[in-house]
Formats: structure tokens, sequence, C-alpha cells
């Protein structure tokens, strides 16, 4: 099976019916106060780092990449599994190999993080926009991106956090 595919199949024991679910998500997040940490020299070995830790986690990471503040992942998950929780274990493991591998010691990840769901069509497109991320910052900031993602995807959001 394409592993860029997710189809988590779980058996009901009434009989041969299945549940067949596809869960991809767009989640980003950035550095504390969006300090530009992550350095161009080191910031794909995060991305291979974030990508792992995904794996690591039972999940399915189809392209990681992001900029010098902040990161976007698409990945699929099993049912099983919550937003939240992965997304506090990949910022976990990374906060710590970024202080310890890379040896930027007072380094942090902003708290919060915006997750989108993605369908089965739209992957290929989340997949190219993170891929151009180096491109893509040349006009504009993490905060303008973040709103138009906010608003792409009618997400509410308090515009006193974007000031």
């Amino acid at each position: 099976m394409d592993p860029s595919v997710l189809f988590v199949a779980n058996y009901i024991s009434l009989g041969s019916m299945a549940n067949y679910l596809s869960l991809h998500y767009h989640i980003v997040f950035s550095t504390k106060n969006r300090v530009p940490y992550l350095e161009k020299d080191w910031r794909d070995r995060l991305h291979a780092y974030l990508s792992g830790t995904v794996s690591g986690l039972k999940a399915f990471p189809q392209n990681t990449g992001g900029w010098n503040d902040h990161v976007h992942l698409l990945l699929g998950m099993p049912a099983t599994h919550c937003v939240s929780d992965l997304v506090r274990e990949v910022k976990k493991a990374s906060n710590k190999w970024i202080r310890e591998e890379i040896g930027v010691r007072n380094f942090e990840w902003q708290d919060n993080y915006a997750a989108f769901t993605v369908g089965h069509r739209e992957r290929e497109i989340v997949r190219s926009y993170i891929d151009h991320q180096e491109e893509h910052h040349r006009k504009k900031t993490f905060q303008e991106e973040l709103l138009v993602l906010l608003n792409d995807h009618g997400v509410e959001f308090n515009p006193k956090y974007f000031g």
C-alpha cells in the first residue's frame, strides 16, 4: 500500500463490516514569539526528525517543511489518535532535540498550534504548498500566512493575537 495514503480498517466483531477511514491533517506551529530560530543549515535535519517522531507515534508523515519561525506537517493519523496529544509529543521531542543536538539552549515552541483537515484530493496541493515555503515567505510573514489559512478553513480567531 502507498504509505502516503492512510486507510485504517478496524473490524467490528459483529461480522465482516469494517470502518474505513482516511484522516489527514495539515498542522502548523511556530517558535515561541515567532523568533527565527530554525536556521537553514539544520532545518532539513529538523524536518526529518519531526517526520521520524510522527512515525514513532504511529502516525504517517506525508510532508514536513517550514521556514525560520514555524513548521508545517502533513500527516495521516489513525482514529485512535488525538491531534493535540500528537502535537504535544512532537513538540516535546523536537524541543529537546533542538536544545541538545543543535545546541539552541533557550529554544521553545509556541504553546498553541493550528490544525486543518485535508481531503484526499487536496493532499498534493498541501504537499506542494509545504515544499515551497522558502519561496512563499519571500512575500508573506508567518502571521500573514496563518491568517490566510484560518480564513480559508473558516476558523474563527481572536484578532488580538495578530496585532
